[in-house]
Formats: structure tokens, C-alpha cells, sequence
């Protein structure tokens, strides 16, 4: 089933524009005005408080890494590259910087709202991706945390079954997950080294 797409209100959103002063910054100033945003044009740096920004706009012919309060990738906003060269290096330059969109220069009377929204879904996309693949990571070292500690357990002399069974009720019994017994059992003998104290392990 394809996901409904939402177009958000632009109204009030804060852009910033790291460009040189150039008539594309005025034109696309006109323009994000008058879609309903504040627009901040800045030069050669993004200030600090761009970080509570909504989107950001940056030079892809002239911009450099240090303009940037965060590492390059990181940004937490959507980012748009203005392109007036398509020489590979700058191109390759603006997508490791971030972009989530395009814009190219010279910038006439549209374009602005489009490249806005398709960075603002893109932006969205990439969190969403983000936090799926943290989540299955911290799950994977869960899972591989628990197959430690069940090994540690059956090393005492017990079967797999017998070892699960034992870590269950320990959880059971420290009432904690099972996740976080496992990570206790494994931090136990790491701390302690091949001489665990049986009496906290079983």
C-alpha cells in the first residue's frame, strides 16, 4: 500500500541562506518570502543558532566543509545545494554535505517550494532509515548478548536448554528483561574474569 504523502505548512519555517551576496540570494529570498518563510542569508559561515533552523540553503560552487557547525552528513535540518557548476567534484562536494536537494543557479521567479518539500521528505526519509537501522543494531548486540551469556551459563556444566532456562529465571527473579540479565550475567564475568562467583551466576 503506498504511503499518503503530507505537504507541510512552510508558513513561519526559518531558512538559512550560505551564499555569497549575489542576486541568486535575492531572488530566492523573494521567493521563500513569499511562501511564508523567514529567511536568514549568511556568509562565509552558518552561525551557530542555524542549528534551531528549519532549512538550509548553502553555496555548492564555492562552500567548503568549515562553513558548517556539524560534521559533514550531519546536518539536522534539510539542506539544499544551489548548483550553478555541475562539475563532479562540487556535486560529489554537496552530497556528502548533506544535500537532500538541488536548486540551480541562476535561480529565477519558482523552483524554491519544490526543492523545499523535496528536501524537507528526504530529510524525513533519511531519519526514519536512521533510526530503523539503530534499532536493529541495538537489537542484533541484544540478541548476540544473550547467545554470550547462555554460553557463559552452559560452560558451568548445563545443556543450551537447561542454560536459557536458568537466565530466564534469573530474570524472572532480578525482575528485569531478559535482555538485561544477559547483559548483567556478561558484565559479571567480564568484571570478575574466568573465576565468576558462582552465586551470583547460578
Amino acid at each position: 500500500m503506498k504511503r499518503k504523502i503530507r505537504i507541510p505548512n512552510l508558513g513561519g519555517a526559518r531558512a538559512y541562506l550560505l551564499h555569497r551576496p549575489h542576486a541568486t540570494v535575492q531572488a530566492l529570498e523573494r521567493q521563500l518570502r513569499a511562501i511564508g518563510l523567514e529567511v536568514v542569508a549568511c556568509w562565509p559561515d552558518l552561525p551557530a543558532e542555524a542549528l534551531s533552523g528549519d532549512f538550509v540553503f548553502f553555496d555548492a560552487d564555492q562552500g567548503y566543509d568549515a562553513q558548517f557547525p556539524w560534521k559533514p552528513g550531519e546536518g539536522p535540518m534539510p539542506m539544499i545545494a544551489l548548483i550553478g557548476s555541475e562539475a563532479p567534484g562540487r556535486i560529489e562536494w554537496s552530497l556528502e554535505a548533506g544535500a537532500h536537494a538541488q536548486l540551480l543557479k541562476p535561480v529565477g521567479d519558482g523552483g524554491a517550494y519544490s526543492a523545499l518539500l523535496i528536501a524537507r521528505m528526504a530529510f524525513e526519509a533519511r531519519q526514519s532509515l536512521s533510526t530503523e537501522i539503530a534499532d536493529l543494531r541495538r537489537r542484533l548486540d541484544e540478541r548476540q548478548t544473550v547467545v554470550r551469556a547462555v554460553t557463559l551459563l552452559a560452560a558451568r556444566g548445563k545443556s543450551e536448554a537447561e542454560a536459557y532456562d536458568q537466565l530466564r529465571q534469573m530474570a524472572m527473579a532480578w525482575r528485569v528483561s531478559f535482555e538485561v540479565a544477559a547483559r548483567r550475567v556478561v558484565s559479571s564475568h567480564d568484571k570478575q574474569g574466568d573465576g565468576n562467583d558462582r552465586r551470583d551466576l547460578g
